[in-house]
């Protein structure tokens, strides 16, 4: 017996979670499915201790799928985006510029939360939802499309006839590589590593990216934790040293992180495990198939520079939510998914092509090009009409 559904999304990460969340409260049925079953404690196995920032304009994507009056009293908000040059001869802060957001507007460039956290809030709210169903431990084994329906055989051994086939499966996505589009992949030679930490300094709200050598050092602000303030860290590095920080005894790791973070906030003391995740770039060659919608990393990847990842995700949701809601029966037609694809690959192409020359720019080690670096910082800092475009650009405004 083949189960019908308006919207069958593939996979259950931080964005296809929040997809259901939104395309449920939004009235249409949706199936969730994801072979590995989300992990929603901070202690539990496999737990995810990376942070997402959420920028202003996904608030109104998370308003939507009844989501962020739920995750809000356990974020910080980002009110100041501070970008440290450390890139002299020794590794200390020698240009500090702010960008602030009271520059733009009366609200926060964002709020971070922690991921483990979001699944948690977020499966919650789809337990709240009579439309959706949530199945995670089942994957997608295999996707036959045709004009009227994406036809998806789950690994189970289920099948599911969807209006609308929504692949969230990750930069590998096995939905996009059964609907035949390509990817493009830049590898940097990168690793990132992922933590929280503690300080006697204050963050009081202000995110903190270093740049030295190997990709930057980002504290971004945390509640309060056991008293003592707390931020999220990522430290980006040429992968062999980013192996071997991983492996350090934690005090011989938190002497280098005091030295990598310039001593901005004091001694940092580990509070969580280290986690290691690969750094590339990566563009689908286009975002739409028959029937089916590529959504996040099975769209686009990009480093964890400026918050830009799971922001685009929610762009994503934003657009295809929209293109859903004007014309709900024309969901997953042709016409729908070729107005998505134009509306978001040019986009997200222009800032996958601005954050890969960030990110080669994080990374440069030769001390003349450091201070080509620091220079640029300067000069485009001290344009008050440039500096509130950049501002404005990296949050998605217009």
């Amino acid at each position: 017996m083949i189960e019908t559904t308006d919207i069958l999304i593939s996979g259950g990460g931080v964005a296809g979670l929040t997809a259901a969340a939104a395309f449920g409260s939004a009235g249409f049925r949706v199936i969730c499915v994801d072979p590995a079953p989300p992990v929603t404690e901070e202690a539990g196995t496999g737990a995810d201790l990376r942070t997402t920032a959420f920028l202003q304009p996904s608030r109104r994507v998370l308003e939507a799928a009844g989501l962020w009056d739920r995750i809000a009293p356990h974020g910080a908000a980002l009110r100041i985006m501070r970008i440290v040059d450390a890139g002299g001869d020794r590794p200390e802060p020698r240009i500090v510029k702010d960008f602030d957001a009271a520059e733009i507007g009366d609200e926060p460039f964002g709020w971070n939360f922690p991921n483990w956290l979001l699944r948690r809030e977020t499966v919650a709210r789809l337990g709240l939802l009579p439309n959706v169903a949530f199945r995670p431990g089942i994957g997608t084994r295999a996707v036959f499309t045709r004009a009227g329906e994406a036809r998806v055989t789950l690994s189970d051994g289920g099948q599911v006839s969807a209006r609308l086939l929504v692949a969230a499966d990750g930069r590998a996505s096995p939905v996009r590589e059964a609907v035949g589009i390509g990817v493009r992949t830049i590898r940097y030679g990168q690793k990132a590593l992922a933590f929280a930490v503690t300080h006697p300094i204050p963050h009081d709200n202000v995110s903190t990216e270093i740049h030295r050598s190997g990709g930057p050092f980002t504290l971004v602000p945390l509640p309060d934790r056991q008293g003592l303030p707390s931020s999220a860290v990522v430290w980006m590095e040429r992968g062999p040293e980013a192996v071997r920080l991983s492996s350090l005894p934690v005090p011989e790791f938190e002497r280098e992180m005091f030295a990598r973070s310039a001593g901005i906030f004091g001694p940092l003391t580990l509070v969580t495990p280290r986690s290691v995740w690969p750094i590339i770039a990566q563009i689908a060659d286009r975002f739409d198939g028959e029937r089916t919608a590529l959504l996040a990393e099975a769209a686009h990847v990009v480093p964890p520079i400026g918050a830009q990842g799971l922001n685009m995700s929610l762009a994503d949701l934003a657009c295809l939510l929209e293109l859903a809601k004007a014309s709900p029966d024309r969901l997953g037609d042709r016409a729908m998914l070729t107005a998505y694809n134009r509306r978001r690959w040019p986009e997200v192409k222009a800032r996958v092509t601005g954050i890969d020359l960030l990110n080669r720019a994080s990374m440069l080690s030769a001390q003349p090009l450091r201070d080509l670096r620091a220079g640029a910082l300067n000069a485009l800092y001290s344009l008050k009409p440039v500096r509130a475009t950049l501002m404005k650009a990296g949050l998605g405004m217009r």
